[in-house]
């Protein structure tokens, strides 16, 4: 019965403080999330992070949403908007501690460095093909990298996809071909 209730109208029911509605909400969408999230950051723990702060910002935004295009058009454009903002805070925060480490002597090079290696339940689920896979899609440019886990992932129209990432469907079909065109030279020897 909940797979009935369209998510427009749960979001009304959240604006008016319907728990419950906001957990079928959630539970319905949550997988999807979570993978955007994990296959645009690479990282489960960050991931799941995440896609908790994408449903505290839908259910901050209930009051004021309108249903004017898909839901999920509009909740993969929070998380969009959510997943850049992030990667170029981790860029900041990596330059900060670089700099500052030539500031405080007192620390050493394990301290300032962050600590990218991968979970034991990553490794064991990888193998090295799609280590190379993820690496490669995780060297893209983040609009390519987007426009390419939205098509290939979650099977998004050209049309859904200019519209979560705000542009045309010319420059969504430009960079897939050049995100295809990236990773077809960087797996070149795969």
């Amino acid at each position: 019965m909940d797979k009935e209730i369209p998510s427009e109208d749960l979001m009304a029911r959240i604006a008016k403080g319907d728990d419950d509605a906001f957990e079928i909400l959630v539970n319905r969408h949550q997988t999807s999330i979570l993978n955007l999230i994990y296959r645009f950051i690479g990282d489960r723990t960050q991931a799941k992070d995440l896609a908790q702060e994408v449903f505290i910002r839908v259910w901050q935004a209930a009051k004021t949403y309108k249903p004017e295009a898909k839901f999920t058009t509009w909740l993969y454009r929070i998380t969009v908007n959510l997943c850049i903002n992030e990667l170029k805070s981790f860029r900041r925060r990596k330059l900060f501690q670089f700099l500052r480490f030539g500031e405080d002597q007192e620390n050493t090079i394990e301290e300032v460095l962050v600590d990218d290696s991968p979970s034991p339940e990553d490794l064991l689920l990888s193998r090295e093909q799609s280590r190379r896979i993820s690496d490669a899609l995780q060297s893209l440019p983040a609009n390519q990298r987007m426009a390419l886990v939205l098509r290939r992932y979650d099977d998004l129209s050209y049309q859904e996809i200019a519209k979560i990432l705000n542009c045309s469907v010319s420059a969504v079909e430009s960079l897939l071909i050049r995100a295809k065109r990236n990773l077809q030279k960087k797996l070149k020897n795969l």
